[in-house]
């Protein structure tokens, strides 16, 4: 089977199509014939050799740690009715909160059965897969912040794959959205989404036109961009507001002023402290795919790429210039 390998650590052009044996299930796992394979802003950074201290990676390594397709293969423990079923699921080695993301970029990937979920008619391969990370993490940390009719809340990133979603969860609770993203194209597509005031923040002092915007600050800020960014969206944070902060594509998490921000009462959570609660997963995962398929929700996927031009996928998403999510397209997508 062709596959995406990283054999040494470095930029773009460490991805390499190869030819690789057919993955064989364990007892509890299936075989998913892939069809799209997700495309993350971490799997460029973990190409790149970063985060070894928490993502342990051994070379050579198969990026891509969520996938949709159709179930070809199923070991001794699973269930054969899953034969055939087209379904979205995480690789066998990912897992929220740990394990590695990996094994997705190739015609075939394993999963394991406990992590299958069966595509719904009226929802795309490509859809399913756009919401297999940002679905479930978009509606966690929306839930947490218990948005108000009639509040300001402010999203950073919000042209990328969690930051369109939160813009129509946002809406359709009846807040206001300001929408901070890089550039024209992204703003665009933010308004188009429902935000009702949109802020460039690579223009200096953005932070304070949110201010301005929102009378003092947003009641709830979701922060998907991370590093000086998010650290100027803490300080657009209204006091006795919430910052939510679960991204990093501007490198790192939020680098803030934490401790300004407790003395005006603004509750700081990461991701991490969102997740590790009681999270009935598969409730999430059944709203956000109905919601969907209702119109409610759009899936933004901004960008395609067969899996020969994983490269230009890669480069993209690091220009910092893609909408939505990125896939990657394998087999016959529906």
């Amino acid at each position: 089977m062709r596959a995406v390998q990283v054999k040494e650590f470095g930029g773009p052009e460490v991805l390499e199509v190869v030819e690789l044996s057919v993955p064989q299930p364990d007892s509890g796992e299936v075989v998913v014939d892939v069809e799209v394979a997700d495309v993350m802003f971490l799997d460029s950074r973990l190409r790149s050799g970063w985060g070894q201290d928490f993502f342990q990676l051994s070379l050579p390594y198969v990026p891509g740690g969520a996938v949709g397709g159709v179930v070809s293969a199923v070991g001794a423990q699973v269930d054969p009715g899953w034969l055939g079923k087209r379904v979205v699921t995480q690789t066998a080695a990912s897992g929220i909160g740990g394990g590695l993301p990996i094994g997705g970029y190739a015609e075939k990937s394993l999963a394991k059965a406990a992590t299958l979920t069966e595509i719904p008619v009226g929802l795309t391969t490509q859809q399913a897969v756009g919401l297999a990370h940002d679905g479930r993490t978009a509606l966690a940390v929306f839930d947490r912040a218990a948005v108000q009719p009639g509040s300001w809340v402010l999203i950073t990133a919000a042209a990328g794959g969690l930051g369109t979603l939160l813009i129509q969860l946002a809406t359709a609770a009846g807040a206001n959205v300001v929408a901070a993203a890089r550039g024209a194209e992204k703003l665009s597509l933010a308004t188009r989404l429902g935000a009702v005031e949109v802020v460039d923040y690579s223009l200096a002092g953005w932070e304070d036109r949110v201010r301005r915007i929102t009378g003092g600050g947003a009641a709830v800020v979701f922060d998907g961009a991370g590093g000086a960014i998010g650290g100027a969206a803490l300080a657009a944070t209204a006091d006795k507001g919430v910052f939510l902060g679960y991204g990093s594509a501007a490198g790192d998490f939020a680098n803030g002023d934490t401790e300004a921000a407790a003395a005006r009462g603004v509750a700081v959570l990461g991701l991490f402290d969102i997740v590790k609660g009681e999270i009935d997963w598969d409730a999430i995962v059944h709203r956000i795919h109905t919601a969907v398929i209702a119109g409610d929700l759009e899936v933004v996927i901004g960008q395609t790429f067969p899996l020969d031009r994983v490269e230009q996928a890669h480069t993209a998403i690091e220009s910092r210039s893609t909408l939505g999510r990125t896939v990657l397209t394998i087999g016959a997508s529906l």
